[in-house]
């Protein structure tokens, strides 16, 4: 738990927070609704895609538009 994962099925980047029987519950980077995952399509970030995306997290941010879905 606590890894930073990339979705493949939803192309989206987020925390695993717990498992639900078959399934990763992953939330955004900034927090948020959780999801539900198929571990398969599930995958480590690199070294570089992990801060790309604490990166891209903190520039919505600092826009004001974290949480936002537009």
């Amino acid at each position: 738990m606590g890894d930073t994962v990339h979705d493949t099925a939803r192309d989206r980047v987020g925390v695993v927070t717990d498992r639900q029987g078959p399934y990763f519950q992953l939330r955004p980077l900034g927090g948020g609704r959780e999801w539900d995952a198929d571990p398969a399509g599930v995958r480590p970030l690199s070294p570089a895609e992990l801060l790309s995306a604490r990166l891209a997290y903190a520039n919505t941010r600092s826009r004001g538009r974290a949480g936002r879905s537009d």
